[in-house]
């Protein structure tokens, strides 16, 4: 039996929301932004230690990391940041490094984001050097998957894994 990677485990996680219409066994609306504040207090953590590790090893110990809490967006939605500011950035007048959880009024279910994410720098001259992108590479096919799925209005039947005859092939 072969163990799905934890990047792709939360994708088929997320798809299954949409399959099953539900997020995480909430249905509502009410259900869903209370799991969403379960989730932003878990990821308080994480988000603040990647963000001093930023600091500390790029910034040179110069950065201020702020955090916004979980509050409304103007359109109605939920929305919390973590925030990674450094004086440079400041005086270019950029955004700063985001993590941002969101729960848009009209989503189904929440994400996260960044400030600019598109473009990551590729340096492999070594294969160590292409090793060390298998996160960063599960990341971003997962982000393109999960996008995908979002231009056809969240239709997850373009995952064939999600089809219960293909879910009942992998289970036997």
């Amino acid at each position: 039996m072969t163990t799905i990677p934890v990047p792709l485990e939360a994708l088929t996680r997320h798809f299954i929301d949409l399959r099953d219409s539900n997020h995480f066994g909430h249905v509502t609306r009410t259900g869903k932004e209370t799991a969403f504040g379960e989730a932003v207090q878990l990821l308080d953590g994480p988000a603040r230690q990647v963000l001093a590790e930023f600091n500390e090893h790029l910034l040179a110990g110069t950065g201020k990391i702020e955090v916004t809490g979980l509050h409304r967006d103007q359109r109605g939605g939920l929305i919390a940041s973590w925030l990674l500011t450094w004086p440079e950035q400041r005086a270019a007048n950029l955004a700063p490094i985001s993590l941002i959880a969101t729960y848009g009024a009209g989503f189904h279910h929440p994400h996260l984001r960044g400030a600019t994410i598109g473009e990551w720098p590729l340096n492999v001259a070594e294969p160590e050097h292409a090793e060390e992108l298998v996160p960063v590479l599960r990341t971003i096919a997962g982000a393109d998957i999960h996008n995908l799925v979002f231009q056809v209005g969240g239709d997850w039947r373009i995952i064939p894994a999600l089809h219960p005859a293909n879910a009942e092939k992998k289970s036997a």
